[in-house]
């Protein structure tokens, strides 16, 4: 059987094909594109006919389910309609998503089955102090507000990992992860249990990242409209992809660009950027009482040195020590980069997304199949 995953972020678009004939799904190709809504048909055709004759399940991974979606599940029109009314929330990915399901049908043809893995999923059961707003509770019931929390799948695979390589750990104890990408992420895991994330609402909140702002006062947006005039749109367009590193430096949304460069305001947007994690971090440890590890995954997480060991930096007195050789060694963007003496182990977790995806598909077809 072939599993086409499809993953659409909010700057890449990721292709791979899965194949298996026994529980574990094998990995045979993969390909990431620059996120194009315009070309993004084009480089599913062109992945489709370079890899695969046959696919049996294609695989979405969706950034916002919602509490309409909560689980895996097959796409029918209905399962359509909840993706594109939650596109609201979720603006640089549903409907690249909803775009990408589309393609998938007029290439493949209606029979063959696609299911959407929800991003939020993994948190759909965070205990009320961690998703709650403390907003009337009348108006949160009315119009769905709460924390929806996102990044579900890189931090599942990230503590799959984790708990495969300390099986000694109940459910892998406690553990802190770091999704740090174009679009970043930190999350408290007690004993396999999601506690508290970063991300609420929609994707904005929590970390800087590449073009979003994170954490801000709500305050702001009204003076903005008020004092501004800015609209709805333009408001949007500010949050979602004139800030974070973009917005803090005016020079560029990659961390590689800014770690190289020699501006202040590049400096600040880094130094800002890691002072936000290492707060999250301390909040967690707090929540969690201590932690048996700290994971660091994407993009940023897995390729930058320099941003671990600003993040973590000063956190010695808490029992968390990095060994800076192995931080800026590691083969293969993954391994252990704590010292031995450390309390916390820290490690450095090549995320793999289509794997989680590919095998929670495969889970909703057999149920359906048998």
């Amino acid at each position: 059987m072939n599993i086409l995953t499809v993953n659409a972020g909010s700057s890449s678009l990721r292709l791979a094909l899965f194949h298996t004939e026994g529980p574990e799904p094998v990995p045979v190709a993969e390909a990431n594109y620059p996120l194009d809504t315009v070309r993004q048909a084009g480089h599913l055709r062109e992945f489709l006919v370079k890899n695969a004759s046959k696919v049996d399940i294609v695989a979405h991974r969706l950034v916002h389910g919602g509490d309409r979606i909560t689980d895996p599940v097959i796409i029918d029109a209905r399962v359509e309609k909840d993706i594109e009314w939650m596109a609201l929330l979720a603006p640089l990915h549903n409907p690249a998503a909803l775009a990408l399901i589309r393609s998938c049908r007029d290439e493949l043809g209606k029979d063959v089955v696609q299911v959407a893995v929800p991003d939020t999923g993994f948190f759909k059961n965070l205990p009320g102090v961690a998703s709650r707003y403390a907003l009337p509770d009348n108006l949160s019931q009315r119009h769905r507000i709460r924390r929806y929390g996102f990044h579900g799948i890189a931090h599942q695979a990230m503590l799959q990992c984790w708990q495969d390589s300390r099986p000694d750990l109940v459910d892998g104890g406690r553990v802190i992860s770091l999704q740090l990408g174009a679009g970043c992420s930190v999350t408290a895991i007690n004993r396999g249990i999601p506690v508290d994330t970063s991300m609420g609402f929609t994707p904005l909140e929590g970390l800087v990242m590449a073009t979003r702002c994170g954490d801000i006062d709500a305050g702001v947006l009204l003076y903005l409209q008020q004092k501004a005039g800015l609209s709805p749109g333009e408001l949007e367009r500010l949050l979602n992809h004139d800030s974070g590193l973009l917005g803090l430096s005016g020079e560029s949304a990659d961390m590689r660009v800014l770690l190289e460069s020699d501006q202040a305001d590049a400096k600040l947007a880094v130094d800002l950027y890691c002072y936000r994690a290492k707060k999250y971090v301390g909040a967690y440890l707090a929540i969690l009482g201590g932690a048996d590890a700290i994971l660091f995954g994407g993009g940023v997480g897995e390729n930058s040195a320099l941003v671990r060991e600003r993040i973590l930096t000063g956190m010695e007195w808490m029992g968390i020590e990095m060994d800076s050789n192995r931080n800026s060694a590691i083969p293969e963007n993954e391994g252990l980069i704590s010292t031995p003496g450390s309390r916390t182990e820290i490690r450095v977790i090549a995320v793999d997304e289509g794997i989680v995806v590919a095998t929670e598909a495969i889970r909703v077809f057999q149920a359906i199949d048998s």
